[in-house]
Parts: C-alpha cells; sequence; structure tokens
C-alpha cells in the first residue's frame, strides 16, 4: 500500500509515526508552507515536517494543493490511499478522487458531533463527559464522509484542550492502525452520519478567552481549560492583561460584585487546595491556581498574590 499522508500540527504525529513504522509504504508526506513564529518571526516548519524530514520521508508544502502543479506532483506518486490529520487545507473534488481509495481523515470528535475547526475546545466547552476519535472517509463537505470506525475517550475533570489532544491523537493513531487492514482489504463499508445529530463548531478566536465574571463559575472554569492553551483565558487587572492557566469552581458567595478578589475558603479541597485567591462569579467562586500577568512568566496565583499588593477586593476585568 503506497500512502500519502497530510498533516501539520502535533496533532498528526503518532498517526504519521506509526505509519512510517508499520509495513504500509509512506511514499510521501505533505503539510503547510514553514510559517513565521515566536518573537523573532522566524520562518518555522511544522512539527510534521520535522518528524517526516527525520525518517527520511519526502516532504511538500504546497500553498494550495488544488493547484495544477501540485496535483500533477500528487499524482505523480501513485497513492493507493490518503490520510490526512489536522492539515489545514480544504481538499478539493480532484485531490478526493486521486486514490483508489480515498482520502481518510482522523477527526477528533464522535462525528456527527463536532464538526469543524475546535471540536476539542467544543467538547470541554459544553461540558461533556466524554469524546472520542472518528476515521472517516473525506467528501467536499466538512466532516460529512462516512465513518469507518470511532472511539470513545472520557474527558476526565483536570483537562485542558491541549492535554484531551494528545489523549485524541494517541488514540486516533490507535484507530487507524487498527481500521486500515480491513479498509484496504474491502471488509468495512463507511457508514453514513445521521445528519440529525450534526452540529457545528467554528474556529476559535482570541477574544474567546475574555472572561465574563457574570457567568457561573463552573462555565468559567471550563473556559479556562478549553481556552488552554490558547488563545488562553483572560481578564485584566488595573487594565493590564491577566492569563488565567488554570482555575477550579468552588459553590459559596461572598457578597461582592463577580469579578472581586476575595480570600479563598479555608475548608478548600482538592485542586482548589492549591489555589492563591478566589474570584466572585455570577454564581459561585472560581478558585485561581495559575496566571500570567501582561509581560511577566507564569506563576502560581499564590505566588503572583504575594507580588500584588492589596489583590484582596480588587475587581477583574
Amino acid at each position: 500500500m503506497r500512502i500519502v499522508f497530510l498533516g501539520t500540527s502535533e496533532f498528526a504525529l503518532p498517526a504519521l509515526e506509526r505509519l512510517i513504522s508499520s509495513d504500509y509504504d509512506v511514499v510521501a508526506v505533505y503539510t503547510q508552507p514553514d510559517r513565521p513564529a515566536g518573537r523573532g518571526r522566524r520562518e518555522r516548519a511544522s512539527p510534521v515536517k520535522d518528524t517526516a524530514l527525520e525518517h527520511g520521508r519526502p516532504v511538500f508544502q504546497p500553498a494550495r494543493l488544488g493547484a495544477p502543479q501540485a496535483i500533477a506532483e500528487l499524482a505523480s506518486l501513485r497513492p493507493d490511499v490518503m490520510v490526512a490529520a489536522a492539515y489545514g487545507q480544504i481538499l478539493r473534488q480532484s485531490v478526493l478522487d486521486l486514490p483508489r481509495l480515498g482520502v481518510l481523515n482522523i477527526h477528533p470528535s464522535l462525528l456527527p458531533r463536532y464538526r469543524g475547526a475546535s471540536p476539542v475546545a467544543a467538547a470541554i466547552l459544553n461540558g461533556g463527559e466524554e469524546t472520542g476519535v472518528t476515521i472517516m472517509r473525506m467528501v467536499l463537505a466538512l466532516d460529512e464522509g462516512p465513518i469507518l470506525s470511532q472511539r470513545k475517550v472520557a474527558i476526565e475533570p483536570q483537562d485542558t484542550t491541549g492535554r484531551l489532544t494528545r489523549r485524541l491523537a494517541e488514540e486516533g493513531a490507535a484507530l487507524l492502525m487498527a481500521t486500515l487492514p480491513d479498509y484496504v482489504n474491502g471488509k468495512l463499508t463507511p457508514a453514513p452520519q445521521d445528519e440529525s445529530l450534526a452540529s457545528y463548531v467554528s474556529v476559535v478566536k482570541k477574544e474567546d478567552g475574555l472572561v465574563d465574571w457574570r457567568l457561573p463559575a463552573l462555565r468559567i472554569s471550563r473556559q479556562v481549560r478549553a481556552y488552554n492553551p490558547w488563545p488562553m483565558a483572560f481578564t485584566h487587572l488595573d487594565g493590564a492583561v491577566l492569563q488565567i492557566h488554570e482555575a477550579w469552581p468552588l459553590e459559596g458567595d461572598n457578597g461582592e460584585p463577580p469579578g472581586t478578589v476575595v480570600s479563598l475558603p479555608s475548608d478548600a479541597k482538592g485542586p482548589a487546595a492549591e489555589a492563591g485567591f478566589a474570584v466572585q462569579t455570577g454564581e459561585g467562586l472560581l478558585a485561581v491556581i495559575r496566571v500570567q500577568k501582561e509581560g511577566r512568566r507564569a506563576l502560581s496565583a499564590r505566588e503572583f498574590a504575594r507580588g500584588e499588593r492589596g489583590l484582596r477586593g480588587r475587581r477583574l476585568g
């Protein structure tokens, strides 16, 4: 089997590494062009490119995979099947039709729920107890292709998008390797998705991380987890941005306006016991565990509180 792999972010790495170490022939790897990154805005290769080159695989980085030259180049590789994972480009029908067994995609949700760009963040934000991974055959419509296989994954109470994505990447890679043999041998028939259960999620924007302290503490704690590592939940303290890296919801009400910094309850347990202070919300308290003030490094909330004089009683937001 000649396989062409398409991927860009770290989510794609476990699948790529398993394919390379298998008996399948990964003839080429496609990834997004190098992008400026970091403070110096230097060109940086994707994690997938670095891994592919380490294993001696040819790497292609067309700005548009649907361009005539890119399609001709891809056709010359004669792939039997293509595997995509967080590639970052919409594939045209001419690309989808090229391999005789189509293009398979690893999607980090239990389709048809959470089609779109941010399924992991959405699952956390909506308070789900489980999510999963889906292997689907791609069609021209967004994440609407027929399903080959799925695997459920529990969402742990302290999971962030970063942590859960890493777990889903490993599960997706394992599921891919379990699915491929039956699929390529014609023993597995893709099943159409149930459109009545479909839901869509959009790209996360930086402003989505802004905390509204009038919301319940439970909702804000999910926001903190869902937007870690990007864009991070944030508020303002004396006009400066204050990112909240980790927090935990608590019951209770100090009678202060939402956004007011209050003392941590003396009986706080579990993750909240590590907090440095609490914030009154529209319903309950948010125990703040780790923060980062604009222009500074991330600190435990205890360290931060020691360095901020008169923090208690001040308003965030």
